[in-house]
């Protein structure tokens, strides 16, 4: 893999660029910052977008570190765990009427 003959990145080079754009737009910023607290980090989808033009023009070996990014990528969104725990059917009595639309009545 190593020579360039089968491997190619694991998303288009289009992928990369528009991340890297929707990361550093205002409305990303803005609403990174109010959720997280914190300024959102770009610089990871710049260094991906830069590998895989690379790849496309040199097919460098170096390039091959996008494969590493993706990984740390699907590794970290794995790590949130569900806030809500997960029915595995609905209540026994979920076709009554609620509380408040028995006073009603």
């Amino acid at each position: 893999m190593a020579d360039g003959g089968g491997w190619r990145p694991p998303r288009p080079c289009e992928t990369y660029s528009a991340e890297w754009k929707l990361c550093r737009s205002a409305r990303h910023f803005l609403h990174h910052y109010y959720v997280h607290g914190e300024r959102p980090a770009c610089e990871q989808w710049r260094r991906d977008l830069a590998n895989c033009r690379e790849w496309e023009e040199r097919r460098s070996a170096e390039a091959q570190s996008l494969c590493e990014s993706e990984r740390a990528r699907v590794q970290a969104a794995r790590k949130h765990t569900l806030v809500w725990a997960l029915r595995q059917s609905p209540p026994a009595d979920w076709h009554l009427p609620l509380p408040q639309e028995e006073k009603d009545q």
